[in-house]
């Protein structure tokens, strides 16, 4: 998928909602996952973990994602990688809207 297609398609596959947090699960394979997410200004996702690594690629506005409790503050066409097993927690800075990848094996 080229960077181009992912910038100006892959955002308007979802639309933000007040004081909310969407999701669209784009591929859904027993291998992996590919979901995109819209988060409202404010709105997250609590400290956590996950079994596997997740790519974040943010697609739209900005965000904190904090990983074992340090902060990163990224932006429209920034990636990240939250290692398996360490806490991480999302915030939206502003209005910010992002592409996860979780691959099982």
């Amino acid at each position: 998928m080229s960077n181009e297609l992912i910038q100006n398609y892959l955002p308007d596959m979802i639309n933000y909602q007040k004081d909310a947090v969407v999701s669209k699960t784009i591929i859904e394979k027993k291998t992996g996952t590919v979901t995109i997410f819209a988060f409202d200004k404010g709105q997250g996702l609590s400290e956590h973990t996950a079994p596997f690594d997740a790519l974040v690629q943010i697609l739209d506005g900005e965000a904190e994602i904090r990983i074992s409790g340090r902060p990163y503050f990224l932006k429209q066409g920034e990636i990240i990688i939250m290692p398996a097993h360490e806490p991480h927690a999302l915030k939206a800075v502003e209005n910010f809207k992002m592409l996860l990848t979780m691959i099982k094996s």
